[in-house]
């Protein structure tokens, strides 16, 4: 729990805070961006809420850090802090049938995690943290069918989540090592893999060695491979955290042109969400080019 005697000095007066055990992962960020906003390496609270609706996302923030770098000085009463345990898996606007998992975790730095609701098996994309609140409400969506992890930085606590719902998982097999051996589908190869009519993994080799990202219908999940990156206004990938080769990554984002997709959601950095394809192949097409250089 975040501890009042190590409550960050650049926080605003009120009731929620950040405190030092912050590792700035952007959970608290993308969760409720009215209330959280940067600091000198670290969250910090920039503005009290001051409505219902935003004291709601701050609780779904302070459940959600990986961390616990979240508090209050005053204990919120049961109800709404019951009510922001059970908020995730909550939908991803503008996009039918995918719901943010929150609960981010620790050893996975924080990274996002998704949930497809589907007739043919749920689908999760990455390893939230194996918290009950999330894993009752994931059940009461239907459980999950299908595990697909990225890469080998987000793994977090899968072995729970096959544990509880049964599912199978899917890795490539560049990226297997430790706790993944056990992952049931273990994908090789550059060439695309279909999992099912509307699912295909597309490997994506440059952050990892193993990177790979999941299209499903219209979404792409690209776990570190690339992001909306907020302040810049594009889409963007990053030499600094690229571990594996940086000419690979360049070549694995102009492979994502020969497919059509209008949304990205990552596991670090913002989702983008557009109402056309054609518009998010330009997106990729820029970013393949500044990436060149």
């Amino acid at each position: 729990m975040a501890r009042l005697a190590d409550r960050l000095p650049d926080n605003v007066a009120g009731d929620f805070y950040v405190d030092q055990s912050c590792i700035d992962c952007d959970t608290c960020r993308e969760v409720a961006p009215a209330v959280f906003g940067d600091g000198d390496g670290h969250a910090r609270v920039c503005a009290q809420p001051l409505d219902e609706a935003a004291r709601r996302r701050a609780l779904m923030a302070l459940v959600a850090c990986p961390v616990a770098a979240i508090g209050t000085v005053a204990k919120p009463p049961a109800a709404e802090s019951r009510a922001a345990a059970h908020a995730f898996p909550e939908p991803v606007p503008g996009i039918d049938g995918v719901y943010s998992c929150g609960y981010a975790s620790e050893s996975s730095y924080g990274a996002s995690s998704w949930l497809i609701v589907r007739p043919g098996g749920n689908v999760l994309v990455d390893s939230p943290r194996a918290a009950r609140p999330l894993m009752e409400s994931v059940a009461r969506l239907g459980g999950v069918g299908l595990m697909f992890l990225t890469h080998r930085d987000d793994v977090a606590d899968h072995e729970a989540f096959a544990a509880r719902f049964g599912c199978q998982r899917v890795m490539h097999k560049a990226d297997v090592s430790g706790a993944t051996r056990v992952v049931e589908r273990q994908i090789e190869g550059d060439a695309p893999v279909r999992l099912a009519d509307d699912l295909t993994v597309i490997p994506t080799p440059g952050h990892t060695r193993g990177s790979a990202c999941l299209l499903w219908r219209d979404v792409l999940f690209t776990g570190d491979h690339l992001w909306w990156s907020a302040s810049a206004g594009h889409l963007a990938a990053s030499r600094s955290v690229c571990w594996y080769s940086w000419k690979e990554q360049v070549r694995s984002i102009e492979r994502l042109l020969g497919h059509a997709f209008r949304a990205v959601l990552p596991g670090h950095g913002a989702r983008l969400v557009l109402e056309h394809a054609h518009a998010m192949r330009a997106e990729v097409s820029v970013l393949a080019e500044r990436s060149r250089k």
